[in-house]
């Protein structure tokens, strides 16, 4: 999940969904409030970790965070070196993914249906939406969290690429990386700089799982075959991001000094400015493709 979420274009939410832990995982959120801190002492650490699913979560938190923080530098690389490869990659991924949750349907109805399309708009709109500029406020930082945080636990919905359009991408990322840097080199000014960036966004992030998690978990009890139709049409809706093949029509200057794209539109193969690489994009797109048939095996049989 931290490696996809760091990803523009992919959701950690897609993985947890294919993996099965998606409505524990909700779940487990919902559940969170103050009085856990009031049970650790009532009911002792041990009690407390099984009644909230503390333990599930924990081990979860770390993936992610050990992911983001190992992978935010080589993800960022390759967005750079070989976009084609990883983009075709991820298309192949969450392809896969569309059909694994549109399977999860047991009852077809036009209210899916309905569903099914909205999302389906809705996230290639979010797909083709200009980038807005990066404020650096403190507010606007715990705002792209609530936003963010929203995204990554939405199959088919980018939080990476939300933060991309809402201009906080750089901001945030950067301040992962540039803390493991500082902390690395001894700078510790620019190290609490970072820091302050990533607890602000934190706190955005923990109001949005709160509030949108009690949503989710409400919407899974009451209309769940409606809201697996709405989460299969934002992941239809995202294949337009995870296109192999684009055209820059606006690049931006990142805090390197270094041109790279800023706003794309989805082209054919045949009328892409280089080398298409179709044979590994098929290949990888495949690779893509089975990675989620093996993960769903897996998350059966560990179910079972």
């Amino acid at each position: 999940m931290g490696a996809a979420d760091v990803v523009p274009g992919v959701s950690g939410g897609t993985i947890a969904f294919i993996t099965g832990i998606y409505e524990e995982l909700i779940k487990a959120i919902d559940g969170l409030g103050p009085e856990v801190l009031r049970d650790f002492f009532k009911l002792g650490v041990k009690n407390t970790f099984v009644k909230y699913n503390l333990s599930f979560l924990l081990s979860l938190a770390s993936g992610i965070l050990i992911s983001i923080l190992s992978l935010s530098k080589l993800i960022t690389y390759l967005l750079q070196t070989a976009p084609v490869l990883l983009w075709a990659f991820f298309f192949g991924l969450v392809l896969a993914s569309v059909w694994y949750i549109g399977k999860q349907i047991t009852r077809w109805n036009y209210l899916v249906i309905i569903a099914i399309l909205i999302g389906s708009i809705a996230s290639y709109y979010i797909t083709i939406a200009e980038p807005l500029g990066s404020p650096d406020s403190w507010w606007y930082i715990i705002f792209s969290g609530f936003i963010a945080i929203i995204a990554m636990i939405l199959p088919g919905v980018s939080g990476a690429f939300l933060l991309l359009l809402l201009g906080s991408y750089e901001s945030v990322l950067g301040a992962v990386s540039g803390l493991v840097e500082a902390v690395a080199a001894g700078d510790w000014n620019k190290a609490w700089e970072s820091l302050g960036t990533i607890l602000l966004f934190a706190v955005g992030c923990v109001v949005g799982l709160k509030v949108f998690s009690r949503i989710l978990t409400w919407l899974f009890e009451h209309y769940k075959n409606v809201t697996l139709g709405l989460l299969t049409g934002f992941m239809i809706g995202s294949l337009n991001k995870l296109w192999p093949w684009k055209e820059v029509l606006v690049y931006r200057t990142n805090s390197h000094g270094e041109e790279i794209p800023f706003l794309e539109r989805s082209i054919l193969a045949s009328d892409f400015d280089g080398d298409p690489q179709i044979l590994w994009v098929v290949l990888l797109s495949i690779s893509g493709f089975l990675l989620i048939l093996m993960l769903e095996k897996w998350a059966s049989k560990k179910q079972s």
